[in-house]
């Protein structure tokens, strides 16, 4: 299978939640589940159903984490330098609007748009590979053509 890019940061947070998931998550849904038994019938027992349902989502979430972090190829920015590539932080300049963007080139499964983290498969991410300080980038989005400066670029 192929290796999945991931900075020591998402490699971490993937870690701690399935911690949480085996240590509180898992027991905590197992205890509820012997105790909906104890309320009999199980056919009509809506807590029974319920705890099973969220018992199985845990389980798909804990294997699912199992794997992504068994194919994780942890690659730690401070290293590189450079042309943006995977880890770099990057700001950027909307040509059209001013507006200034600072976004971390990461893995897909740790990014998150919202706080600034920017999947590696995304338009924009892959138009910004290779590029250097003071590039124009034009990237094909939902909205239409937008155009970027590259203003820094920075790997911590």
């Amino acid at each position: 299978m192929e290796k999945i890019p991931m900075t020591p940061a998402g490699f971490a947070a993937l870690e701690a939640e399935l911690k949480q998931l085996k240590t509180e998550e898992r027991p905590a849904i197992i205890r509820a589940i012997a105790e909906a038994r104890e309320h009999g019938d199980l056919s009509e027992n809506a807590e029974y159903h319920s705890a099973r349902e969220k018992q199985s989502f845990i389980e798909g979430r804990i294997k699912e984490l199992e794997g992504i972090l068994s194919l994780a190829d942890v690659i730690d920015p401070k290293r590189l330098s450079g042309a943006i590539k995977f880890g770099a932080r990057v700001t950027l300049v909307d040509e059209d609007t001013d507006e200034e963007k600072t976004w971390q080139i990461v893995g897909e499964h740790e990014a998150n748009i919202e706080n600034g983290l920017l999947n590696i498969k995304s338009p924009i991410a892959r138009a910004l590979i290779g590029k250097d300080e003071g590039d124009s980038v034009e990237v094909r989005t939902p909205g239409g053509l937008r155009s970027y400066e590259v203003l820094s670029i920075q790997y911590s």
